[in-house]
């Protein structure tokens, strides 16, 4: 989003490699619908979910679609008991991982206790650390160091669980959403979102702060780069040098979902069948994923999962500047029209749905918990 070519932004190669060009225009640069708050698209969600709740004769249907998932993956749910459902197959697709609880001992005893557990699966700098549970990219870093790392365990709750996971090994990133029906062999592939970094590029000339300012994009959302960047805000990076302004592949925080639906491929879906059969109990979610180009992506090759997202999960593609309202809006009642529709068949093969009372406890005490997590890169 930071080469000038004939009045449009257009998405580095380095950052996002792999990935279609990135075209950004000035007057479109974000969905007007982008950073509305949440309630105002799920209150039609909630208002067909009692509909079909009735219709069922059970509103927490949702919450038995993925049976070996916490509420289905709806709130409260762990990402290292989600990843590890995945039998022999499916392991081999995703990026390896430790999980870590903070304790009460001190700093350098649980960093010493970190770097032993990196060293047993061979995890070297840089990696990923995330909170166990939470969402939207709440407290994802990455860390590049032994002193990073301290400054993380430091810095995040007490008795919390947190991952550490390898960086993989290509830049362009996608959430993918997959769907199968229990008892049928194949699912689909409802929505492919690809994920852009935002980006700046340096002049020799402006500071980051002025580069932020200037980029069509970028310059509506200071409030979420300028915090992060506290530091280096007056740098001024060299002429021609690329720098990164979120990390996190979350729109909320802050970087750019383009619609991908046009990438969805037999093969792709196919791949991921192979794949999720292996995962227990898994039938309907997202992956965030990263590969290493699109054309090898859609051949379902060269490609790696980070995360399996359950029943909260949305079709991300609705965040493309182009999206109307309309379509968000079908897409979102869409998806929980599936969803109940796979957990109502659950249900008939012997699962039992958990009182609405337990999705409230679990909202309740993420929320409390996020509070606390360090800041997002």
């Amino acid at each position: 989003m930071s080469a000038m070519v004939e009045g449009q932004f257009i998405a580095p190669n380095k950052i996002n490699a792999g990935m279609p060009l990135l075209h950004v225009e000035k007057e479109a640069s974000i969905s007007p619908y982008e950073f509305m708050p949440g309630w105002f698209f799920y209150a039609p969600v909630v208002v067909q979910s009692l509909l079909l709740g009735l219709r069922h004769g059970d509103v927490c249907l949702p919450l038995i679609a993925n049976p070996s998932i916490k509420l289905s993956g709806m709130v409260g749910e762990s990402k290292t008991d989600i990843l590890n459902l995945a039998g022999p197959v499916a392991k081999k697709w995703i990026e390896p991982f430790i999980t870590l609880t903070k304790n009460q001992e001190n700093t350098d005893t649980q960093l010493e206790s970190a770097l032993q557990a990196m060293d047993a699966v061979q995890l070297s700098f840089p990696i990923v650390a995330k909170p166990d549970l939470g969402c939207r990219g709440v407290g994802v870093k990455l860390l590049k160091s032994k002193a990073q790392l301290y400054d993380y365990i430091q810095s995040f709750p007490l008795s919390a669980r947190f991952l550490l996971q390898r960086k993989a090994p290509y830049q362009a990133e996608a959430g993918v959403f997959y769907v199968r029906y229990p008892g049928q062999e194949q699912g689909q592939v409802i929505s492919i979102t690809l994920k852009y970094t935002p980006s700046v590029v340096g002049d020799g000339a402006h500071s980051l702060r002025q580069l932020i300012e200037r980029c069509p994009r970028a310059g509506q959302l200071t409030h979420l780069y300028f915090p992060r960047h506290t530091q280096k805000l007056d740098w001024v990076p060299a002429d021609g040098e690329e720098y990164p302004l979120a990390f996190a592949g979350s729109h909320s925080r802050g970087s750019i979902f383009r619609n991908g639906n046009q990438y969805i491929t037999q093969a792709l879906t196919r791949k991921l069948d192979e794949i999720l059969k292996d995962v227990d109990g898994y039938y309907y979610g997202r992956l965030d994923i990263k590969f290493a180009d699109i054309e090898s992506f859609m051949t379902g090759e060269n490609f790696s999962i980070l995360e399996m997202n359950g029943a909260s999960s949305e079709a991300t593609h609705i965040w493309d500047r182009n999206t109307k309202l309309s379509e968000i809006f079908g897409t979102l009642l869409k998806q929980y029209r599936i969803l109940f529709e796979i957990g109502a068949l659950q249900k008939k093969r012997g699962f039992k749905s958990p009182p609405l009372r337990a999705l409230l406890k679990a909202w309740r005490e993420e929320k409390a918990l996020i509070q606390h997590y360090p800041s997002t890169d």
